[in-house]
């Protein structure tokens, strides 16, 4: 059960709701978000919301089956639409692209990936500083000064950026060069790091882990919304199975579960969720098909030099192809 407080709610009338529910013998877990306060209650057995719905300071009272309860469909009339400023919006009905490499390189890979980008109309570049590598031996990220050199030429060119956040004491220093963070499959069950996004007042995009189930991703979101973040996207990027003719199995079947799941806007990441380039665009293609809010793709002007994941990087041309073949995608979809 979710029970909603007025935002005008005084504290005394905050004082008698949970005296009521403490008679009732009602655990709850206040939540105080960027967009409201909640009780998270868990009644032991049936209980009649009548009870306390009544009574003043109180805006509704939810009945929420489940333990990911902030992040459940079945309070909200409205799915979450995420505004990163600047008109660029995530699960307004619009498929929403985000594409970068892999990883930042050089100021000279910036610059020629955002002019890509502009020429697509893409508002949002990905591009990894801080990179979880198997080997220790491999390009792990340009760090803060790479961070910093992103974000500058991205927003001189009204793009917003999406870069991954490995540890909690990272976030401080990255928080004024980051328009959404994301958090890796990898770290999808980091619950330190996810209980310190949770703290911060902007967007959190989740991986789902490698081999992670969707409850697993919704139960990830739900660390972050109880800390104090609503501003959340969930990420389908493939599961590790035992098919090893491609990188991951893109699990497509994810994308209308959690949204009956949840009010989240879903993305799919199509580059590591099959890891071949050539099938890439199609796997986005069937992705917007079964109803994805965005894509997060990747792309560089010279994929067999990237420094990570070449493999499954779209060239610019590529990339151009794709977008082009998504317009098409787009207006067939919106005029049917």
């Amino acid at each position: 059960m979710i029970i909603q407080l007025k935002k005008e709610i005084t504290a005394d009338e905050k004082q008698h709701l949970e005296q009521q529910l403490n008679q009732l013998h009602i655990n709850f877990y206040p939540v105080v978000t960027q967009r409201g306060t909640y009780f998270i209650c868990t009644p032991k057995e049936a209980f009649d919301i009548r009870k306390v719905g009544h009574l003043n300071g109180i805006l509704d009272v939810h009945r929420v089956k489940g333990k990911h309860k902030m992040v459940s469909n079945k309070w909200k009339v409205n799915n979450t639409v995420i505004d990163c400023g600047d008109d660029v919006l995530i699960g307004d009905g619009k498929l929403t692209v985000m594409a970068g490499p892999c990883s930042i390189e050089s100021e000279a890979q910036i610059n020629a990936t955002v002019e890509s980008l502009k020429q697509n109309g893409v508002r949002i570049m990905r591009g990894g500083v801080y990179k979880p590598r198997t080997s220790p031996y491999s390009f792990r990220g340009l760090g803060m000064e790479g961070l910093k050199m992103f974000y500058n030429a991205c927003q001189q060119n009204g793009i917003k950026i999406i870069t991954e956040v490995m540890e909690s004491g990272q976030i401080e220093e990255m928080m004024p060069y980051v328009d959404i963070f994301q958090v890796g499959a990898r770290n999808a069950q980091n619950f330190n790091l996810l209980e310190a996004l949770g703290e911060v007042d902007k967007p959190v995009m989740l991986k789902r882990g490698i081999s992670g189930t969707i409850d697993e991703l919704l139960y990830s979101a739900e660390y972050v919304f109880k800390s104090g973040n609503e501003k959340l996207i969930l990420c389908e990027r493939g599961i590790r199975t035992f098919e090893n003719a491609y990188r991951n199995t893109l699990d497509l079947n994810a994308v209308p579960i959690l949204k009956e799941k949840s009010h989240l806007p879903v993305i799919v990441d199509p580059s590591h969720g099959i890891g071949i380039r050539k099938h890439v665009a199609q796997m986005a293609l069937a992705s917007a098909a079964v109803g994805a809010d965005g894509l997060i793709i990747e792309t560089h002007k010279t994929p067999e030099k990237a420094a990570t994941d070449g493999q499954q990087t779209l060239s610019f041309r590529e990339f151009e192809e794709l977008m082009q073949k998504l317009k098409v995608f787009e207006t067939a979809f919106a005029s049917s």
